[in-house]
């Protein structure tokens, strides 16, 4: 099966495995499920922060996506809606509040999380939160939403090339 790139995500939700021989890639609820179970508890805020910077570093390292869904640029930093629609509500998230498989992940996924959960775990939501605000993807789909208030909503997505050209320059200079 050629498959083009990574876009294609899943048939849908929930239906893992409905054509026979199909590649099962990993979602956003796979990945954050991944965390929960290696870093439970933690605040909502903190696992949809730790997604995008896992996201974020898997496609400078990898040069592909973590996962399908995209990141919104709401006013706290960006957010995988899918996430927040299964933990939306809740403050703190513990091993099961997402439904996901954290088996699909391979290896170099896996990696790249880990990597990412070893760096950044130490960290607040409010600084990780924070960290998303300087300069970059984020700051870039709020400019485009005509958004420049931290506290005005937006849905405006983060583009896939402006994380990876920042993710990519972050990685560059920690290899100098």
């Amino acid at each position: 099966m050629d498959l083009p790139s990574r876009d294609w995500g899943r048939l849908a939700y929930g239906e893992r495995g409905a054509l026979e021989g199909t590649i099962m890639a990993a979602t956003a609820l796979d990945v954050a499920a991944y965390i929960l179970a290696k870093e439970a508890p933690m605040s909502a805020m903190k696992l949809q922060k730790l997604c995008y910077f896992a996201y974020g570093y898997h496609m400078a390292w990898e040069d592909r996506q973590l996962f399908p869904e995209r990141f919104e640029a709401w006013a706290n930093g960006p957010v995988v809606y899918e996430l927040y629609d299964q933990h939306r509500g809740k403050y703190r998230l513990d091993h099961g509040d997402i439904i996901g498989d954290p088996a699909v992940l391979d290896d170099d996924e896996r990696e790249s999380v880990n990597i990412v959960l070893e760096s950044f775990k130490a960290y607040t939501a409010h600084e990780l939160s924070a960290m998303t605000h300087r300069p970059g993807p984020w700051l870039d789909a709020r400019r485009r939403a005509g958004v420049e208030d931290d506290l005005k909503r937006s849905n405006e997505e983060l583009r896939d090339e402006e994380i990876a050209d920042f993710f990519g320059a972050l990685v560059g200079r920690e290899d100098d």
